[in-house]
């Protein structure tokens, strides 16, 4: 079984346009799971049109993030920890620690979004959907062909969200002027809400899945460099557009008055703007970017530890199927909601992304020699930098509210 799924991702991002689309969608899916559909809707309620500025600061930091990430690792052809203990003995392994973490906090959250579509689907109660989605991902993941499998579906459910996500925003018309307006002149500013964005986008494990997909397949080196600057712009370019549009379809809703279901805001938001039909197809799509979510989170963690050993690397399927089925236990035992749990997960990520982003950052300041003699761009290193210390501002700022989020 051992390296089954990176194997078969490589066959099937080849079939749909090479290793470096692979790579976008990788990085894309992960970041369009159920956590980026939830966290839209909850932020959406509670701010208002207020909620286009922290839409464009997260954009504009997750480009500045993954064009440095994508630059250091891709130019490098070294995986992030491999690259943190080249730095500093150890610190590969604290990295690893975290992402694993993060990972598995996000993977929960990842789980609890199977259950929402199940329920908007088929109204299935939320520890029962759980359940069978985590068996259902095992499934597909000890599958030969999993990875084209999952290639070909994420395109298929890629086309329905956008779709019928534009559809519902164009129905709903939303204010448009005022989202303009307070893009730029917000009348509400929430620290917590900008980490919680960044850290569902390019947070934890989010942040290196595309640029280790990159190494898989073999696309680095300073020779590379136009290739995976483009794939990390483009790929964040996507979810910048579906983040967008899902806020104006969301925003035109509630600002018809419509009050939204609690448990499942997303659905209803989506029912009261397409009727029947919408809902089950929001169910569809939401059950299949949970589960999306799911094996790329597992994997991408997985992968952070399986480089420190070979025993651990002929392992690496069974851990992921380890990993999947972890996520669902305490999902199943936690007593949290799942919209709860989707917007933790983000910002549990967004603290952990300064961490890993600071060490790649010192690669790129001061260690030319692991870049292979690569002359860094001045500006790209300077507006790194200045991310770097925007995220850890954030993250910091936002603890109170994260302690909030789990107690309350």
């Amino acid at each position: 079984m051992t390296g089954n799924l990176a194997t078969a991702r490589g066959a099937g991002a080849g079939s749909v346009g090479g290793p470096l689309l692979g790579a976008i969608f990788l990085m894309a899916t992960s970041a369009v799971g159920p956590g980026f559909i939830t966290q839209t809707t909850t932020f959406t309620v509670r701010l208002g049109a207020a909620f286009a500025f922290a839409i464009l600061v997260s954009i504009l930091v997750d480009i500045a993030v993954q064009l440095n990430v994508w630059r250091v690792i891709g130019v490098s052809g070294r995986r992030a920890q491999d690259l943190g203990n080249a730095v500093l003995p150890g610190a590969g392994y604290a990295m690893a620690a975290l992402v694993v973490f993060g990972g598995l906090v996000f993977n929960i959250g990842n789980v609890a979004g199977t259950s929402l579509g199940l329920d908007a689907l088929f109204g299935t109660e939320a520890k029962i959907g759980g359940a069978i989605s985590a068996l259902v991902a095992i499934g597909i993941f000890l599958s030969k062909r999993a990875g084209i499998a999952m290639d070909r579906i994420v395109v298929v459910l890629g086309v329905l969200m956008i779709g019928l996500t534009g559809y519902v925003a164009l129905v709903a018309g939303p204010p448009v002027g005022e989202v303009l307006r307070q893009s730029v002149l917000p009348d509400d500013v929430d620290f917590l809400v900008i980490t919680t964005l960044i850290g569902g986008t390019v947070g934890g494990y989010i942040t290196y899945a595309g640029a280790h997909r990159l190494v898989d397949a073999g696309i680095s080196g300073p020779a590379k460099v136009a290739e995976v600057s483009r794939g990390s712009v483009v790929a964040l370019l996507v979810t910048g557009a579906m983040r967008i549009v899902l806020f104006l379809a969301v925003l035109g809703v509630v600002s018809g008055g419509v009050v939204l279901a609690g448990e499942n805001a997303s659905a209803s938001a989506f029912l009261h703007a397409a009727g029947e039909v919408g809902l089950r197809l929001f169910g569809l799509i939401l059950w299949g970017a949970a589960i999306t979510s799911v094996i790329g989170a597992s994997y991408t963690s997985v992968s952070f530890v399986v480089t420190f050993s070979p025993a651990l690397e002929r392992r690496r399927n069974w851990l992921v199927v380890g990993f999947i089925a972890l996520s669902a236990v305490l999902f199943l035992v936690l007593d949290r909601a799942p919209a709860t749990l989707l917007v933790l997960a983000g910002a549990v990520n967004g603290l952990i992304l300064p961490i890993g982003f600071g060490v790649l950052m010192w690669v790129a300041a001061r260690r030319r020699d692991l870049l292979g003699g690569y002359r860094y761009p001045r500006w790209l290193l300077v507006a790194g930098v200045l991310t770097w210390l925007l995220t850890l501002y954030l993250g910091v700022s936002s603890f109170g509210g994260i302690a909030a989020l789990w107690t309350g």
